[in-house]
């Protein structure tokens, strides 16, 4: 079944541009949060992992914009992928 391609962008302060992240990538949504990445506590993280479908891609523009320790990477991914939630990192491909 093919999904949405759905883009995550974190950046840590308001002034930070988010443009560059997923530029260049056809996204059918994307979430953005202008807040650290300290902790998964994050307003629009849960709403992308609230809208998330089975079949749909998430892009992420790098390992450290979706989180910051490895504790909490592991527990996104597996709960994305537990649900057929692929997840592209554009940087580390």
């Amino acid at each position: 079944m093919k999904g949405q391609n759905i883009g995550y962008i974190r950046v840590s302060t308001v002034e930070q541009k988010p443009d560059r992240q997923l530029d260049g990538i056809s996204l059918d949504k994307v979430f953005i949060d202008k807040v650290s990445g300290k902790d998964t506590n994050r307003p629009e993280l849960s709403s992308m992992m609230q809208f998330v479908r089975e079949g749909d891609t998430i892009f992420v523009h790098s390992l450290d914009r979706l989180a910051r320790n490895l504790d909490d990477l592991r527990q996104i991914v597996q709960k994305l992928t537990s649900q057929k939630i692929r997840i592209q990192f554009v940087k580390e491909s």
